[in-house]
This record gives C-alpha cells, structure tokens and sequence, in this order.
C-alpha cells in the first residue's frame, strides 16, 4: 500500500542564527523563531490525518512536533535520525581554516569520497548504516499510511539519498530551510519519489508579520 511521508526539517535555534556548529552532540532547543515556525507548521497541517511521528533523540526535533505529539500521535525517538557528528567543530563557530577544511570535506563528499569523515566526527557512508534502521522500518509497517518525521539539514540529505537510491555524493541537490517540508510517497514498488520538496509557504505568515 502506498504511503505519504512528511520529512521537515526542525526549527531554527541560536545555533542555526549564529553561525554555529550543531551536528549530534549539541543538544540545542528551539528559539523565538523556531517556536514560532512549529507553531504555524502545525496550524497548517494540523487537520492531516498522521498515524506517526519520527523524532531524532535531540530535543530541538521534540519542540518542533511537540504539538503533533500533544494531540496524542503516537511519537518515537529513533537516534538513527541525529544529525551527522561534526566532532571536534560542534559547538564553534568557524573561522576561515575551519571553513576551508569544510570546503575540503564538502567537496570530498560531492566527488564520490563519502567514506571521509570530518575529524572526530562520521561520514555520510558511517550515517547511512544507521538511518538503514529507520527506512527499513518505514517500508515494514503497511499499517501507516501517512507519517510526519522530523530531523537535522545535512542527515535529511542523506536521507533523502538513501530513500530515492541516490548516491551520496548528490546529496547537495536537497536544499532545506528551518521547518521546511518535503513530502515523500512510498510507492507499492518499494520504491520513494518526492512530491513536494524544501517547501515554505507555511511559514509565510512571519514575514507578513515583521513587514
């Protein structure tokens, strides 16, 4: 049977404001702004009828559901769908060798070296074995037919790879803002396609609002 798959992104933090670092051992929460995106994407799709929800371990994918999840959703916390680990550069913001050894790594990945891990951190290859879990459980529960997951910018590109049987090396193709949503069907072929991608217009309201 097919089924729908809502993959948003998590609100805006300080972290995503500032510049900084986040990756999976920053555990940051939402600000200002990313509870007011929850709120209005919740507004918006309140009235979608959602069999389950998909979480990260990491609080800021918590708050961004949170009220999905009082409505009485069932919720799960999968830690397969934390953000990659950027290691020692989590919590920094970086300075201009910081930004030329992402540079590197970015265009390590984007030439087919998704094996390469930033230092003290993990690779696109090492997050794909992990998120395995995830796509595996999404394909065996035929009972969900549509389902809200929510996680982090750069591991939602891996994602998406993994579930369009994409190498790794396009991930870059997925552009993603804070809240936006991607709508996913899984096809009765096993096989995913994208029906709406990076999309915004539910966060429209604040940039009315700060005009």
């Amino acid at each position: 049977m097919e089924k729908e798959i809502y993959l948003i992104r998590h609100g805006e933090t300080d972290y995503n404001l500032f510049g900084m670092i986040q990756g999976s051992g920053i555990d940051s929460s939402l600000n200002e702004t990313g509870r007011q995106q929850a709120a209005l994407f919740f507004e918006t799709f309140s009235l979608i009828k959602f069999d389950r929800v998909y979480v990260s371990a990491l609080q800021r994918t918590h708050q961004s559901v949170a009220a999905f999840t009082a409505c009485g959703i069932p919720t799960e916390i999968h830690p397969e769908l934390n953000e990659i680990s950027w290691g020692e550069h989590e919590g920094k913001v970086a300075n201009s060798l910081d930004k030329e050894y992402f540079s590197y790594i970015i265009n390590s990945w984007k030439g087919g070296r998704t094996n390469i891990a930033i230092r003290g951190g993990e690779s696109p290859e090492e997050l794909t074995l992990k998120q395995e879990k995830v796509i595996k459980l999404l394909r065996s529960r035929t009972d969900e037919k549509r389902v809200l997951i929510c996680m982090h910018g750069r591991a939602m590109r891996i994602f998406l790879c993994n579930l369009l049987s994409l190498p790794l090396s396009e991930m870059d193709r997925f552009h993603h803002e804070n809240l936006c949503l991607y709508i996913l069907r899984l096809n009765d072929d096993g096989t995913f396609e994208i029906k709406l991608e990076n999309h915004t217009d539910h966060l429209l309201p604040m940039a009315v609002e700060e005009i």
